[in-house]
Parts: structure tokens; C-alpha cells; sequence
């Protein structure tokens, strides 16, 4: 089985809210063997053509200087689909990062990958280990994988860790002893919404705005001044719709 450890850095937690990607890290897994090198390594670090807070660059560490000169997701995005093409992927926590993938992927312009089968390995820590700690540095000491160098969160760094994670807790490195973790479309981790819906609405709501108003009879309007007439002499001069007369 072809796998694909994946993990990003972003500027918040909501890409619905405007926060994007600033590091997408992946790597590949093949028959239980983490393998290296450029063909079997994606790692970019991505411009999110926004601030990036400094709270969250003290979690990272990457500010608008790091990236400044780097490219946008949507220049990198068929690089990435092309890495990811045929394999699962494996994700701590899928549906973060896949609802800034698939974010991304979707204003921009490319293909849904809501078919991708993936793997959350949180859910399954959370079944393996109920009522603990989870995270992936809870995970790496509980397994005694050593994450001495991990001081800031870095995705190809957290990537190379889930993998690990992700053998030891399914068997380890033998091919024999795997107990691979089945997947789900990525679909079932995150639910878009469907822009052909979205443009509909706008298009209806702009068609609307720009609508003549509608006539009123005389008779009608009559009735109207009539009554807000009322209204004044009986409140004392005191509503909203105009200035205050003096009583």
C-alpha cells in the first residue's frame, strides 16, 4: 500500500474565515518503509498573501518574511495532487488540514479530491488509547520516538514523525506484522459547500437588488402618511422614522 504522511502550518484554524496555508509537508510510505528523497518528498512553504499572526508564528515560526517571495497555494496545487495521485493519505487530525486543502483547492479553481481515501490517526489513537492524551508529542513519547529536534511545529518535520507514530502503532516496520488502519474518502472528514449553489444564490440576490421597486397606488400611500401620522401625534413626536417633534 502506497501511503502518504501529510501534515500543514496555517495562520488560524478556519480557512472559511481567511486563514491559508503557509507549509505543506508530505511523504511517502511504501509497504511499510518510509522512504526519502526528492521523487518521495513534497515540502513546500506556501505564501499565504495574507498576515500571519504572531501568535500563531510563535507556534511555527514561520513569519511574512519566511514567505514572502514564496508561491501561493494555487501554483503549487497540481504539483501536489500529482504526489498524492493513487496513494492514501495519513493525517493527524484530517479533517484541519484537509479543510484547508480542499479549501484551497476548490477557489481555486481545481479538482475535488473528496474521494482521496484517508487515514486520521488521531481517531484511531483515540480508540487505541481512550481517555489520554493523544497529540502527536504525546504519541511519539508514548511510542519512545525521539522528538528531541521538534521545537517548533514544522509539516514535513511532523510529517516524518507521523510516520513513525503511524508504524508503531499499527505493528511497526515489518510487512508482516501490518495492521494497516482503513481509510475514508476524504468527504466524510470535510463538507464544502457546492459553488454552483453558492453562485446561484448570488446571482438571485444580485438580480433582486437590481429589480425597479415596485409602484405604489396613491390610495395606498395615502393610507400610509395617514398612519404614521397617527403614530407621531400619539407617541408625542417620539419615533425612530424622523427627527423628534416637540410636543
Amino acid at each position: 500500500m502506497r501511503l502518504i504522511m501529510l501534515d500543514t502550518e496555517t495562520t488560524g484554524l478556519s480557512p472559511q474565515k481567511g486563514d491559508r496555508m503557509v507549509e505543506i509537508g508530505a511523504i511517502e510510505v511504501v509497504n511499510r518503509k518510509v522512504l526519502s528523497g526528492a521523487d518521495h518528498v513534497f515540502h513546500r512553504y506556501i505564501n499565504p498573501e495574507r498576515n500571519i499572526p504572531a501568535e500563531v508564528v510563535r507556534i511555527h515560526g514561520i513569519d511574512h518574511d519566511k514567505v514572502k517571495d514564496e508561491p501561493p497555494f494555487r501554483e503549487i496545487a497540481q504539483q501536489f495532487l500529482d504526489f498524492i495521485d493513487g496513494a492514501t493519505l495519513v493525517i493527524h487530525n484530517a479533517s484541519f488540514d484537509l479543510g484547508f486543502i480542499m479549501h484551497e483547492l476548490q477557489i481555486n479553481g481545481f479538482g475535488n479530491i473528496g474521494h482521496v481515501p484517508v487515514i486520521d490517526t488521531l481517531a484511531f489513537a483515540r480508540q487505541k488509547h481512550p481517555h489520554q492524551r493523544n497529540n502527536l508529542d504525546a504519541l511519539c513519547d508514548r511510542y519512545h520516538i525521539e522528538r528531541g529536534h521538534r521545537t517548533l511545529h514544522g509539516a514535513l518535520l511532523d510529517s516524518e514523525l507521523l510516520a513513525e507514530v503511524y508504524l508503531a502503532m499499527t505493528g511497526g516496520r515489518q510487512f508482516s506484522l501490518g495492521m494497516d488502519i482503513s481509510s475514508q474518502p476524504a468527504s466524510s472528514f470535510v463538507q464544502l459547500p457546492e459553488p454552483s449553489r453558492a453562485r446561484s444564490e448570488q446571482q438571485e440576490t444580485a438580480a433582486l437588488m437590481r429589480r425597479d421597486p415596485l409602484p405604489i397606488p396613491p390610495e395606498e400611500m395615502a393610507a400610509h402618511i395617514a398612519m404614521m401620522t397617527r403614530i407621531a401625534e400619539e407617541s408625542n413626536g417620539q419615533h425612530i422614522w424622523r427627527e423628534p417633534q416637540p410636543a
